[in-house]
């Protein structure tokens, strides 16, 4: 499985804990491998993990830099993508910012549109302009 393939499959996942905040994460990847919808993968897992331990923090930079879209306001792939790139730029030191916010536009694009794709472009990008000297 390449890393993108990961990256989507840590997606699937933190997308899928949005709509059942009664299983842990364990849970989900567990019934899925067992359904066969996918195997399973450490680096998709952890993440996926990783962004449900620090969603409050995440989800807090994500009120943040959304003006005028707080997270119970947003589309629930938008949110997703946007954990999972907060995730792997905040926790995630050996992979490059330039390839959280690439890999989180290209998700967007396949799994939303064009113009969620440009949203999260440009929230990540604020982001880490204003938090580049950290």
């Amino acid at each position: 499985m390449t890393r993108k393939e990961e990256r989507e499959l840590a997606f699937t996942l933190i997308f899928e804990k949005i709509f059942n905040n009664e299983m842990t994460v364990k849970e989900i990847i567990k019934n899925a491998v067992e359904a066969r919808l996918i195997e399973e993968n450490v680096f998709a897992s952890s993440i996926a993990q990783l962004t449900y331990d620090n969603r409050e923090n995440i989800d807090g930079i994500i009120n943040r830099y959304c003006v005028g879209w707080p997270v119970e306001r947003l589309p629930k792939v938008t949110l997703a993508v946007l954990r999972l790139a907060f995730c792997e730029i905040l926790y995630v030191p050996s992979v490059p910012v330039s390839v959280s916010i690439n890999e989180a536009v290209e998700i967007a694009k396949k799994f939303s549109s064009q113009e969620d794709a440009a949203f999260i472009n440009g929230v990540l990008g604020k982001y880490v302009r204003e938090n580049e000297a950290e």
